[in-house]
């Protein structure tokens, strides 16, 4: 997850550039264990000159005296970077002080857990991933295979899982057996594979519009950028073609990331021309069992696949997920659950993914609803960051 409270003026009096190490406290607000949720930092928040470097900072946990994996993150790409992220771990209804202090060897012990990539091998996809889950979607030259009638092509702004189940990286072990003929990731040879079909429907929250009853979708990305990839989040920006809803234009791109131990992606959806979206779950054969939640704000679908099954779902902020459609046809592919969201500032935001019985600890529907809804609590009452006098 990614929004936390930070509450950097709290410092007054002129900053030093050799001051002292600088104390953050984090409180946990809620009767809940957290971890695996990313702090933000930024300089401004720590009272740091403009002339410091995040990257040359770490962070230290002063109950255990022990260094925690630290991140850099260049949103804007001015070559400047912007957040310091880490992810503490902090007990239920409680608060824990961590020192942010020069490190000797900032790049020591960076693993990339958190990755994704263009994948121009495997046609265009673009493919992201974390220590739990990885995703895919394709680019516009699977959609002009499609459109000239070329086999192999793909044309769907729909989400693809990849139901892996080891918690080292996967995406360039697997195009890479199948670019070179060696192996198939469609096939699980104790990694996991892809065998979730996504086709024209939304797959793991891809978005559409709906006017009138019927539902409008862009076609498959046109541009593509990588933001960052690292110890603790992979993020990237994905660019669509203007496209028509009955007579209407509509302008999309989405800001994506995944963080070290989610199993959920947070999307960030830049939008004109609509006042809400519905990012959907795709019903397959429609013999699965949908869970909704809009006072908590969550969906999912649970359904058997193969020889496992699997739930998939949606998550949004307290009052940004307004409704849902359990929208079924006949039409092949585009039976989906829908979760309406709003969009404001032209943006909405929505966090999706997966858990597979095979290769997460969920092994009922009971379990991953428990889980979204566990994470719709941390998104609405995040980690309180302060700095301490």
């Amino acid at each position: 997850m990614k929004k936390y409270i930070l509450l950097g003026t709290i410092l007054t009096g002129t900053f030093v550039i050799h001051a002292q190490n600088k104390i953050i406290t984090v409180t946990n607000s809620i009767s809940i264990d957290r971890e695996y949720e990313t702090v933000e930092l930024t300089k401004k928040s720590l009272q740091l000159p403009s002339s410091a470097k995040l990257e040359d900072y770490t962070v230290k946990d002063i109950s255990s005296n022990s260094f925690l994996e630290t991140q850099a993150v260049d949103n804007d790409g001015d070559g400047i970077m912007d957040v310091l992220l880490f992810q503490p771990k902090i007990n239920a209804s409680s608060t824990k002080e961590f020192e942010i202090i020069p490190s000797d060897n900032p790049s020591a012990t960076k693993n990339i857990n958190c990755y994704s990539r263009f994948v121009p091998e495997r046609t265009d996809d673009y493919a992201w991933e974390n220590n739990k889950v990885a995703f895919r979607t394709y680019g516009p030259v699977a959609q002009k295979m499609v459109e000239d009638n070329v086999a192999g092509g793909t044309l769907t702004s729909g989400i693809d899982a990849w139901l892996k189940r080891v918690d080292y990286p996967i995406i360039n072990k697997w195009y890479e057996k199948a670019t070179n003929g060696t192996g198939t990731y469609h096939k699980d040879t104790g990694e996991g594979l892809d065998n979730f079909h996504v086709g024209d429907s939304r797959g793991v929250g891809g978005i559409a519009v709906k006017v009138d009853d019927k539902y409008y979708f862009s076609k498959n990305f046109i541009s593509w950028k990588t933001i960052t990839t690292g110890a603790i989040r992979t993020s990237f920006i994905l660019t669509y073609a203007d496209w028509d809803v009955k007579g209407n234009k509509i302008t999309e791109s989405k800001l994506i990331s995944l963080d070290y131990g989610s199993y959920l992606s947070r999307f960030e959806i830049h939008i004109t021309g609509t006042k809400s979206i519905a990012a959907g779950l795709t019903l397959h054969d429609k013999k699965g069992t949908i869970g909704t939640n809009i006072k908590e704000g969550w969906l999912s679908h649970w359904e058997t696949i193969d020889d496992s099954e699997i739930g998939t779902g949606i998550v949004a902020s307290k009052n940004t997920l307004t409704s849902f459609d359990n929208h079924i046809t006949n039409d092949k592919d585009l039976s989906n659950l829908y979760g309406n969201i709003a969009v404001k500032k032209n943006k909405a935001i929505y966090y999706i993914g997966f858990g597979w019985k095979k290769g997460s600890p969920f092994q009922t529907k009971q379990e991953w609803e428990t889980y979204l809804s566990s994470f719709a609590k941390k998104i609405n009452n995040p980690l309180i960051v302060k700095v301490k006098k």
